[in-house]
């Protein structure tokens, strides 16, 4: 299996967190927010099987190595999900920078693989493809309008594409650069307060 760490919640009936870090990181960084979100609810964080500049991440910067990595990926959640006994339907996926990504491409790919997700920083993985339906799928977009690495238009891309799909997206803008505020995640909350509750 991929690396990864998984925490039992105290609550079956809440989503179990997928949770996708950001280049460089690990299974580790992004844990404190999910207890943050819903301290009842299970835990599954994955590391990045792709090692570049001794750097974590989640795929190379090619299609081939994305779809690869993509459905390697998907197999494991279902592997995990048998494992760890939660609920394969009521998965939310956190993801931060090329973790955001990488569940965005998981969506692109299977559209019965999330819930929903919250996704700081994304960038668009791919824009050939037709997307599959995704009117199931709730997503928050944290953005900012000052991101050097991410241009205001390939979000907004990326919010019509999902929009097109159906998606139910909101699309939150701070002036944060490639960092995650306290702002975002505070946005982020109250969004998964109000879908969750």
């Amino acid at each position: 299996m991929m690396e990864h760490i998984f925490q039992k919640g105290t609550n079956d009936q809440k989503p179990t967190f997928l949770m996708l870090h950001g280049l460089g990181g690990t299974e580790r960084d992004l844990i404190p927010l999910a207890k943050k979100l819903q301290p009842e609810a299970s835990v599954l964080s994955v590391r990045g099987q792709v090692l570049e500049n001794e750097k974590c991440m989640f795929y190379k910067s090619n299609e081939e190595d994305l779809t690869f990595r993509t459905e390697e990926l998907y197999q494991f959640i279902n592997e995990a999900a048998e494992k760890y006994r939660f609920h394969r339907n009521n998965i939310v996926a956190l993801g931060y920078s090329n973790g955001a990504a990488m569940a965005l491409s998981l969506l692109f790919h299977h559209a019965d693989v999330l819930k929903a997700a919250i996704l700081y920083h994304p960038q668009v993985p791919r824009r050939d493809m037709e997307l599959p339906d995704l009117s199931d799928v709730s997503i928050f977009i944290g953005a900012s309008k000052n991101n050097p690495f991410i241009s205001r238009n390939e979000t907004e891309l990326l919010e019509k594409m999902l929009k097109d799909a159906n998606a139910h997206v909101t699309l939150h803008w701070e002036n944060s650069k490639q960092y995650l505020s306290g702002e975002i995640f505070a946005a982020s909350r109250s969004w998964y307060e109000n879908i969750f509750s």
